[in-house]
């Protein structure tokens, strides 16, 4: 999954400073959800999704379809 939300952030030429502001929390916070060392609260993984444009399943590795249900 870490993997997965920096590939996506990187695919929007975004910093991670740029990110955490997005989801209204510290760079230092968003960093530690990309390396693994916290886990992803579900809130902030549906903001993820809705910034992505993708669907949680995408996110947690449960399907490589990076579009949502409909």
């Amino acid at each position: 999954m870490y993997p997965r939300i920096r590939d996506l952030r990187e695919d929007k030429d975004w910093n991670q400073t740029k990110m955490a502001k997005q989801l209204g929390m510290s760079q230092t916070g968003y960093s530690k959800y990309e390396t693994g060392e916290n886990d992803i609260p579900t809130q902030v993984l549906i903001q993820l999704a809705k910034i992505h444009g993708t669907g949680t399943d995408y996110l947690l590795g449960l399907t490589n379809e990076r579009r949502p249900y409909p």
